[in-house]
């Protein structure tokens, strides 16, 4: 009478040793991208930003750099408008997509406006006051829900004694959660430039509800108003947006599509070089011009990564690439021409601004 009860058993690790095993090794096929807060939920406030709305841009980057390059990873956006979404609700939508990985994306604020950088969280309990603060920051969400104290279990945000109960959370996705956010962290320091605030452990509902690996990125301060300045550009947020997707990439396992331009995945100059680079030249390759604006997934700008429209003569043009090499410039020309876009060049830009050959010789001083 033992023995069936061995081989259930023996069954039964077999097929829990082959999950854990597919899960470290398998590759990623659905990620669920949330934008923090939205609709009547701001999040935090800069002098002039509004997290929402940062988080929502950052979010929809992201989404665009994995669609495409990676042909067997399905996005899942909990929100792609500013509308309110609860937070055991962006839980359930990777929940009931089965996600493989679950990015939450907000930006931080704090009293002291000196303090700046990136923080990736993972669900755990805080283990400082200043962790338990962010939690309860974000946590506070489910205060603009109708009925919060059912859906939460009583669950109160701005009480320290309801985060005993993530105490009784054994997060089994922790190792992969943790992997994945030191590599987010790695990035944001070393192509992004921002000061590393490392990969930190907090009770957040959002991180506790879900069933897969998981992170909550707080990409910069708004209360910083260098950061927020940053923060606000098209430029950052392309940067942050690119330093998850290659982290991302990093952990994911999946292919990168095939016939998609090998555009570098840095899309612009890192934060620390910023400044004091007012004569500095990128070079970029244009594929496209229209008298009306495209939208990104149009069949003439769906192949290429990195797309950037600007306005010249009364067109929409775009470009690809952002070099700060002209060989690096001339290489993707002749990628981009190989791809059947005959009537590529090279358009040169300082400041975001599209400069005259003359200009640029000048300049480079030829």
């Amino acid at each position: 009478m033992l023995r069936p009860i061995w081989c259930f058993q023996a069954l039964i690790c077999m097929v829990l040793c082959g999950a854990l095993q597919a899960q470290r090794t398998g590759s990623i096929h659905t990620v669920v991208i949330d934008a923090g807060h939205g609709g009547h939920d701001p999040g935090a406030l800069g002098q002039i930003a509004k997290e929402k709305n940062l988080n929502l841009a950052i979010a929809l980057k992201l989404g665009i750099l994995i669609q495409r390059s990676m042909k067997n990873v399905r996005v899942i956006y909990t929100r792609d408008k500013d509308y309110f979404v609860e937070l055991y609700r962006r839980a359930d939508i990777a929940n009931d997509a089965k996600a493989d990985l679950f990015i939450s994306i907000h930006c931080n604020a704090n009293n002291n406006h000196s303090l700046k950088g990136a923080e990736t969280y993972v669900m755990g309990l805080h283990k400082s006051e200043a962790n338990l603060k962010i939690a309860k920051l974000e946590n506070a969400s489910i205060l603009l829900e109708s009925d919060y104290q059912s859906s939460y279990d009583g669950f109160d945000p701005n009480s320290d004694e309801s985060y005993i109960i993530f105490s009784l959370n054994q997060n089994l996705n922790l190792d992969k959660s943790t992997d994945f956010a030191a590599a987010i962290q790695a990035q944001m320091e070393g192509k992004v430039g921002m000061n590393n605030r490392g990969v930190r452990q907090a009770g957040f509902l959002v991180l506790y509800k879900t069933a897969m690996p998981s992170v909550l990125v707080e990409a910069g301060y708004l209360s910083n108003a260098d950061e927020e300045k940053f923060l606000m550009s098209p430029k950052g947020q392309d940067f942050i947006a690119t330093a998850i997707y290659k982290a991302f990439k990093k952990i994911a396992g999946a292919d990168v599509q095939p016939g998609k331009a090998e555009v570098p995945d840095t899309i612009v100059e890192p934060a620390t070089q910023q400044k004091g680079n007012s004569d500095k030249l990128f070079f970029r390759v244009q594929v496209a011009a229209k008298p009306k604006e495209l939208d990104t997934n149009a069949p003439e700008l769906s192949r290429f990564n990195d797309v950037r429209m600007y306005r010249h003569g009364g067109l929409y043009k775009y470009t690809v690439g952002n070099e700060t090499d002209l060989a690096a410039a001339r290489h993707l020309l002749a990628v981009v021409k190989e791809m059947d876009v005959k009537d590529a060049f090279i358009v040169i830009f300082r400041n975001e601004e599209r400069i005259s050959q003359a200009e640029a010789d000048a300049l480079l001083k030829r």
